[in-house]
């Protein structure tokens, strides 16, 4: 078993680069399925989301050759070999559902799919995804298949365009709809829909292969039927949750970190929250410069959202940080019910946080009385102590390794896994910047080894 070994305490200083975005580059290799043209990816990160999405793509027929080096794949699919997503694919991502959208319109033969997966931080329902294909004239039903359950899709007389008005503006909805739709015959107009700007990375990627499509003031996307499609060059968008994940881990040692890639105007919610605790940022023509300035001042209320609201990938570290300020901070969760389930580890290294059920936001959400603990308030500063972590979910992973980076004890965290599916070489930019941070094997029952040394 692999661990993190991290002796905190010291701030981090210098330069990064910031890698593609996990959410965008992996639909987009599900959205170069819908042609049999040559597409030609750049700024991809060297993550396991990738690697299981791309190992997706190979079994349905996808030639794919990844420089890992270069950040750089080349992925043609010139005709699908299957439409049957093995069983082995179960809960490894939440990629295989997408590939329902992909396929429909490129194949008369039926689509098998495993059931969804991903980190375990609340319901991730399907039924959005189903309604709106289905709407779209697609046959989708649940089979139990083995262990595991799988969906099986057809539209043997094709796919017709139509309006479809999303009951929440779901990315996975959003991304499965819009996939169906490039070769839909006529027009869809998808209402409510979700403008993440990995959403809006896709869109520009399906617009270069080909398809007629467009968002409009009022979150309705508009997409014609396509028929003709052409080779495409990309490169995907920078990722604005490793991104602030790097600035926070930077503010909260009290240290000062240039992002290079960084994009303000994917930002702009998360920067506000910034200049309210009193943390300091630059916007440069190639990234941007996050530093502290002086004490973090609380008080402030997040309440996260659908873009551009404030992201829930952004609300685990931005708890960090909070424990870290002055006075009483709040934190509404609205996306998903049941993502503070890593509060209880920040407690035992000594931040003061409570959970409630009730809305404490400036509106009531979805889960309002509903007995889920969406809801908390962190009182700070407070110290933090190194502790043996396991990680229980991706964005819980980066918050333990920013608390251990605040702890002059020695904290050991397991569960790479979940770090590994989003973050690219955490351990060398963490160590480029001055952290005390080493992954070392560890057996089960081995002796605690010396603590690191702070310099």
């Amino acid at each position: 078993m692999e661990v993190l070994r991290i002796k905190g305490g010291v701030s981090l200083e210098g330069k990064v680069k910031a890698a593609g975005a996990k959410n965008a580059v992996t639909k987009i290799l599900v959205a170069s399925l819908i042609s049999d043209k040559r597409c030609t990816l750049y700024n991809v990160p060297n993550i396991a989301e990738v690697e299981i999405t791309v190992d997706l793509c190979k079994e349905i027929g996808s030639q794919v050759h990844w420089d890992r080096q270069e950040g750089v794949i080349e992925i043609i699919t010139k005709e699908l070999k299957t439409g049957y997503i093995p069983q082995r694919f179960s809960g490894s991502n939440r990629i295989p559902i997408l590939m329902i959208g992909a396929l429909l319109g490129r194949t008369d033969e039926d689509i098998i799919v495993p059931t969804a997966g991903g980190c375990k931080i609340g319901k991730r329902p399907v039924d959005f995804h189903i309604q709106a294909l289905e709407k779209l004239g697609a046959l989708i039903e649940y089979r139990d298949m083995k262990k595991e359950g799988a969906y099986l899709a057809r539209a043997h007389q094709g796919l017709k365009g139509t309006v479809i008005q999303l009951a929440y503006p779901s990315v996975g909805a959003t991304e499965n709809t819009i996939l169906a739709a490039v070769r839909a015959k006529g027009t869809t107009v998808i209402k409510n829909a979700a403008i993440e700007p990995e959403i809006l990375d896709l869109i520009h990627f399906l617009q270069k292969l080909g398809a007629m499509i467009y968002v409009d003031v009022d979150r309705s996307i508009h997409i014609q039927q396509t028929t003709h499609f052409y080779e495409v060059d990309h490169s995907v968008v920078t990722d604005r949750i490793e991104v602030a994940s790097l600035g926070l881990a930077a503010i909260s040692t009290k240290g000062k970190v240039f992002v290079e890639g960084a994009q303000q105007q994917h930002m702009v919610t998360f920067l506000n929250k910034l200049r309210e605790v009193n943390a300091g940022f630059h916007v440069k023509n190639d990234g941007i410069e996050f530093f502290y300035k002086g004490p973090l001042k609380g008080g402030v209320q997040i309440e996260t959202d659908v873009h551009p609201g404030f992201a829930t990938d952004w609300q685990q570290p931005f708890v960090v940080l909070l424990t870290q300020a002055q006075g009483f901070s709040t934190i509404h969760e609205t996306v998903y019910e049941n993502r503070f389930g890593y509060t209880e580890t920040l407690k035992q290294m000594g931040a003061d946080i409570e959970l409630f059920t009730q809305c404490l936001g400036g509106k009531a959400c979805r889960f309002c009385s509903q007995g889920y603990h969406h809801s908390i308030v962190i009182r700070g500063p407070t110290p933090l102590t190194g502790q043996e972590i396991a990680i229980p979910d991706l964005r819980a992973g980066f918050a333990y390794v920013m608390a251990a980076l605040l702890s002059p004890q020695e904290s050991i965290i397991s569960g790479l896994h979940y770090l590994d599916r989003g973050y690219e070489n955490l351990v060398h930019k963490l160590s480029s910047l001055g952290a005390c941070i080493e992954r070392v094997s560890k057996e089960p029952q081995e002796e605690k080894k010396p603590a690191l040394a702070s310099s």
